[in-house]
């Protein structure tokens, strides 16, 4: 299964999961995940969506 993620901000991010943009950066500080500077970039979009699990519309089957 392959999906095209596209870069994102931490806002569009946290917007998926239904908790603010800090809740978000809490989360990753937690878990010691780092991003890097502008958006986020495809593998990192993985990476957070593996640790917290896929928001709803990705519907992985």
């Amino acid at each position: 299964m392959h999906i095209k993620l596209k870069p994102k901000t931490r806002q569009e991010i946290a917007e998926e999961y239904g908790i603010s943009r800090k809740t978000l950066l809490r989360w990753l500080r937690k878990e010691g995940i780092i991003l890097e500077k502008g958006l986020v970039k495809r593998l990192e979009l993985e990476l957070i969506y593996n640790k917290f699990g896929w928001p709803p519309e990705y519907e992985i089957e």
